[in-house]
């Protein structure tokens, strides 16, 4: 009898301190007074998330001093800190801030340019031009041209068009490896680095370039999405810190 009063008496204990230590809350997530939809609710501390429906609603399992990230690609990062009377209310709303719209690059499909017509009698005062402009042909004096010779000046257009060429080949592959710093700077916030992974300002792009250097930071872009970016950085940090 006394064993089964202690099991009874241990049961409810534990489901008290579960109910003191972890509830259910519930709240809702606007932009300008109107609901907001998939946004993703993260409690950074359990490693739990959720996502706001149609009606900009969630409920996720917190405690207090949890820490709440809200993200949503059109509008800045916002954090909450809960506290007991959030439990307590068990309503929050949380408002985002809208992003500034950026305008795409405008590419031009279709060029329409004016036919250019000329005259024979227009190559013919060219070409008059053109010899009565040469010492050499009226009085032997060589002026340092080749008749018919090479265009060096074209030649050496041509070649620097090359280069250019290749630099436009290296900047693009630089633009596809640094896809991750692109991912990472529109979903994680600066004070991430500093706050959470500890890390001083001069180690931040230092630490995006040892994380972009790995391999499996591309299966981040294949597959984006804000706990796996988080848990990478966080793992990405212990390394960094042991090669310090």
């Amino acid at each position: 009898m006394k064993v089964k009063l202690l099991t009874t008496i241990s049961f409810f204990t534990y489901q008290l301190t579960i109910s003191q230590t972890e509830k259910l809350l519930h709240g809702k997530v606007l932009s300008n007074n109107f609901p907001l939809t998939k946004v993703e609710v993260i409690n950074k501390t359990a490693m739990t998330s959720t996502t706001t429906d149609y009606l900009g609603d969630f409920s996720i399992m917190v405690k207090p001093k949890d820490s709440l990230l809200f993200f949503h690609k059109d509008h800045f990062f916002t954090r909450l800190k809960i506290a007991p009377e959030n439990i307590d209310k068990n309503n929050i709303v949380v408002n985002m801030i809208p992003r500034p719209e950026e305008l795409d690059e405008v590419v031009i499909t279709n060029m329409k340019l004016q036919s250019f017509k000329i005259s024979q009698n227009d190559i013919d005062t060219i070409k008059f031009t053109k010899d009565a402009a040469s010492l050499q042909k009226y009085t032997g004096v060589y002026d340092g041209t080749i008749t018919n010779g090479m265009d060096f000046a074209r030649m050496g257009t041509g070649i620097l068009n090359l280069f250019k060429n290749d630099k436009k080949e290296d900047l693009k592959k630089k633009t596809e490896d640094s896809s991750f710093k692109k991912l990472v700077g529109a979903s994680i916030p600066s004070t991430f680095y500093t706050k959470d992974l500890k890390l001083s300002s001069e180690e931040v792009e230092l630490f995006l370039d040892f994380c972009d250097a790995d391999p499996r930071s591309k299966n981040l872009l294949q597959n984006n999405n804000i706990l796996t970016t988080m848990d990478f950085l966080y793992t990405k940090n212990e390394e960094f810190k042991k090669l310090k």
